[in-house]
């Protein structure tokens, strides 16, 4: 049996105790700062990362969290904690949403430009979902864009909302020259796409580009090599599907020619 890991323990401890500090029946929504875990580390002689950081942005991304606090939630809502300004964070209700690839969609044959020497060293499942999809321009693809990698895993801070990190951003225009944003999350095969991430890459993009329309993108990887890009939008708090397609990047020899023509 795989020993636990130690720093999900007490992470798990700690975002315990500053739940229940805060929770009480009927409530749905609360606000903490990043200090009680602090104060709450000392009171119970834990000792903490290096990156307070890393606790909360393990719960709002990697893992899920604790059952104690999950048993709060009632039916057909769920926690999550979203950013609150500076050093504050904020845990809220939200109907649940699962974003997950369809089973039953074609898939779109690409010819694979990916070089084989970023395949080798690519250090883990996101970092090479974003190095496929900038080299095999699949978001100009999706979108029907013409866009840019401006940048990416950008930290930032977004007002009322405290700092973030984007995964990846684009530029692009279309065929009339308007301008766009594209922030982009990757996620591997088990991770989820989410409201927090969406959220913040929203509020980003009406902060830092107020006059040029935002098309948020996920990437997700699926099994036997396809690539699931969704384009998404908030709507009363739920993350919804605009748009999905999937792409399988093969060797250009094994394009179906006949499909390449008639592709829908």
């Amino acid at each position: 049996m795989a020993r636990p890991d130690p720093s999900q323990n007490r992470y798990r401890i700690l975002i315990e105790r500053v739940f229940f500090d805060h929770w009480s029946e009927g409530a749905t929504e609360f606000e903490f700062a990043r200090e009680e875990i602090e104060t709450f580390a000392r009171e119970l002689e834990i000792a903490l990362p290096k990156n307070i950081g890393d606790l909360i942005y393990s719960f709002r991304f990697r893992v899920p969290l604790p059952e104690t606090i999950a048993a709060t939630q009632p039916v057909g809502l769920e926690w999550i904690i979203e950013g609150a300004g500076k050093a504050r964070y904020r845990f809220r209700l939200v109907k649940i949403t699962r974003i997950v690839p369809s089973e039953h969609l074609v898939s779109t044959a690409i010819p694979d430009a990916t070089p084989e020497l970023i395949r080798a060293y690519a250090l883990d499942d996101e970092q090479a979902l974003l190095a496929i999809v900038r080299y095999n321009r699949l978001i100009d693809t999706f979108l029907g864009l013409t866009t840019y990698s401006l940048q990416n895993h950008l930290r930032t801070t977004v007002k009322r909302v405290g700092q973030i990190e984007i995964d990846e951003l684009y530029v692009g225009l279309d065929k009339y020259g308007c301008h766009y944003v594209i922030p982009v999350q990757a996620k591997g095969g088990k991770d989820q796409i989410g409201v927090v991430q969406t959220g913040q890459d929203l509020a980003f993009s009406a902060e830092k580009f107020p006059d040029v329309r935002c098309r948020p993108v996920a990437a997700q990887f699926m099994s036997e090599g396809i690539i699931a890009l969704f384009e998404l939008t908030l709507e009363d708090g739920q993350v919804k599907v605009v748009e999905e397609r999937h792409y399988k990047l093969v060797p250009a020899a094994e394009l179906d020619r006949n499909a390449i023509r008639s592709y829908m």
